[in-house]
């Protein structure tokens, strides 16, 4: 598990994840899985698109969870 990584949903945070919080933890995941903290030239195109789609992923996965106790919650509006 990437440490760095935090829990972006409730009640883990006090308020909703922003954009901010969810492209820095799919830039972590992709810096852990690829092995590189910044990839060379050749790998930049590779490495922001795996970061988009992570940080896609991640927001697709927020807005659709459902936290028991939190049924009186607006939607995310993140779409």
């Amino acid at each position: 598990m990437c440490r760095s990584i935090k829990t972006l949903r409730p009640p883990a945070l006090p308020e909703e994840a922003t954009e901010d919080d969810i492209r820095a933890a799919a830039l972590q995941y992709v810096r852990k899985v690829s092995g590189f903290r910044a990839p060379a030239a050749h790998n930049r195109e590779a490495f922001d698109r795996a970061v988009d789609a992570v940080a896609q992923a991640t927001a697709e996965l927020l807005d659709s969870l459902e936290v028991r106790g939190a049924a009186g919650r607006p939607p995310t509006g993140r779409e």
